[in-house]
């Protein structure tokens, strides 16, 4: 899935009329357009299709290259030719992760053998998943030492990025604001906040936190999943005080 900048370009890219049409009149077409046929689709000059084809392409929805059309040899300058980039464009706000939690159920259900039920393979595979990805984050600390509260904080900038909406409540406490596998888990919430729960456990263990734990605290309107280091001084009562009702006088 492409990342929230990339989206969001290609998103304000389309939001003009002209764009648009001539976006979807190339890929219509089934083949690479000139910039004279691009401009003919919206009754507009060469040169201002020009514009906009670049923006087009600056947004990552056109690709370019040079060819004659139909493949012809002809003498003369070579055109430019456009056609539709790979760039699958989905946005959502709040950021939801549907791609993710279908690999992984898709991967269960191909994995699930005899002794193992779906549901197992797809928590199994899940911190797989979570433990490829704190590898990854690993690496790139270069071997520094990673304490519980800097584990928190790579933590907070690697799920900000899918979508989690992290919260640092207290040095040793991370809360998700977000669950990026709604309204699915809302569906089976069970199934789904397992899977997430074994894909953040995963990606600590990947991370080579130990000390920082993957807790299942379901809330209304939050992911299902908190991060912490058990037993914290301090934390928990802090924690505990954000949600609990005054004490009667």
């Amino acid at each position: 899935m492409t990342s929230d900048s990339t989206s969001l370009a290609a998103v304000a890219a389309l939001s003009d009329d002209l764009r648009r049409s001539m976006y979807e009149f190339i890929r219509r077409a089934g083949r690479a357009v000139t910039r004279d046929e691009a401009a003919q689709s919206v009754g507009i000059s060469r040169k201002l299709a020009a514009f906009h084809l670049d923006k087009l392409v600056d947004a990552g929805l056109l690709t370019t290259r040079y060819e004659q059309p139909g493949g012809l040899r002809r003498v003369g300058r070579t055109p430019k030719v456009y056609e539709p980039s790979a760039l699958d464009v989905q946005v959502s706000i709040p950021q939801r992760e549907p791609v993710l939690l279908a690999d992984i159920l898709i991967d269960a259900v191909l994995a699930e053998t005899p002794g193992e039920s779906a549901g197992e393979a797809a928590r199994r595979l899940a911190g797989e998943r979570g433990r490829h990805l704190g590898h990854t984050e690993r690496a790139g600390l270069r071997g520094a030492r990673l304490g519980p509260e800097r584990a928190l904080t790579c933590a907070q900038h690697v799920l900000e990025r899918h979508g989690f909406e992290p919260s640092r409540d207290t040095p040793t406490l991370v809360r998700l604001r977000n669950c990026p596998f709604h309204p699915l888990a809302a569906r089976a919430p069970e199934l789904v906040c397992g899977i997430n729960h074994a894909f953040l456990t995963g990606f600590l263990t990947g991370l080579d936190a130990p000390a920082v734990q993957a807790t299942l605290i379901p809330r209304p309107g939050h992911c299902c999943v908190e991060l912490g280091v058990p037993g914290a001084a301090g934390d928990q009562e802090a924690a505990c005080g954000k949600d609990a009702p005054p004490e009667s006088p």
